[in-house]
């Protein structure tokens, strides 16, 4: 391991460790552990369950992605790739969007550019659901959700950063390198291996347009949010301070979950606690060092199921098969 990845991985530790402190700074451990003496453990066993089917469903989405470029792919070699890539996460935050890939090449006839087209492609896709999601709960229910977003998420950004600014100048700089690349492909060594892997990830982000039974890669996107939701919704109601919310507030928390499973940290680990205590504060006026606990229990349920199923995954393709 190089010193950038070195860097890398010390840095998102460093994020995570502060995000924890933030989360955990106010709490009373013996009200702490009171609250996990009271959850309904049943309900949480089912929300791991609904966790584990939701891998499955995964695997069998990116199978459709991928069969237009590799027709052999198996289900059960998608089912290993997300579950290895999840495991991988723990260690390095993103590493695992690679590492899944190299399952499926190490099983097919894949190139890994094309499979990683697949993956950005995937990725891409979920984050638009979740952010269209996330909007049309914020506008339904906006004197409850609105302000959340607006005072404790956009305000900080805004004062800190110029998002359009950013935006803008990203957008230019990215067409600028994508021009040269294009330019000089048959002249510069460089460019020509880069072009080459720009078209190969290329052609794996548009496999959606050969794919057959294309319905089924929105119905698997489907099944998969209403996993989401029940496992919110199972954890949610295995709290008892949070007992009497009901499914669009399940929904919002496993939306805004998300969110802090997208802070580059290994796993989720703080950004998550950290976000879903502050939503529950600012939205539902539940102190933070309560919240906490819901958080905790819903990380560590995750990341239980997550492990489990990475190691099977990982001792299956690398030792059974």
């Amino acid at each position: 391991m190089d010193i950038k990845k070195i860097l890398k991985y010390v840095i998102s530790a460093v994020i995570a460790a502060v995000l924890l402190w933030f989360s955990f700074r106010d709490v009373e451990w013996t009200q702490f552990a009171e609250g996990l003496k009271s959850c309904r453990w049943s309900l949480i066993a089912l929300s791991m369950a609904a966790g584990s089917f939701a891998f499955w469903l995964r695997g069998l989405r990116w199978r459709q992605l991928l069969l237009p470029i590799a027709p052999e792919t198996k289900r059960i070699t998608t089912f290993d790739g997300v579950n290895i890539g999840n495991i991988s996460n723990f260690v390095f935050p993103r590493i695992g969007e690679f590492v899944r890939c190299g399952v499926i090449v190490r099983r097919t006839s894949a190139t890994y550019d094309k499979v990683l087209g697949t993956v950005v492609l995937e990725r891409g896709w979920e984050l638009l659901v979740m952010l269209l999601m996330l909007a049309i709960v914020v506008v339904a229910r906006f004197e409850r959700f609105g302000s959340f977003f607006i005072e404790e998420i956009w305000e900080p950004m805004s004062q800190k950063f110029n998002m359009w600014w950013m935006v803008t100048i990203s957008a230019f700089l990215l067409a600028g390198v994508l021009y040269l690349i294009r330019r000089y492909r048959d002249t510069n060594p460089f460019c020509s291996k880069v072009w080459r892997i720009f078209r190969g990830l290329a052609q794996g982000f548009l496999s959606c347009l050969h794919m057959e039974k294309k319905w089924m890669f929105f119905a698997y996107t489907l099944m998969i949010w209403m996993c989401y939701w029940f496992m919110a919704a199972c954890s949610m109601w295995a709290t008892p301070f949070l007992s009497q919310l009901d499914v669009v507030d399940a929904l919002f928390l496993s939306l805004v979950g998300g969110l802090g499973f997208a802070v580059p940290v290994p796993g989720g680990i703080g950004a998550f606690h950290f976000v879903i205590t502050l939503a529950l504060s600012a939205v539902y006026g539940i102190p933070m060092e309560t919240g906490i606990i819901y958080a905790t229990i819903s990380h560590t349920s995750q990341a239980i199921t997550q492990i489990v199923f990475g190691a099977l995954s990982y001792t299956y393709e690398t030792v059974v098969k």
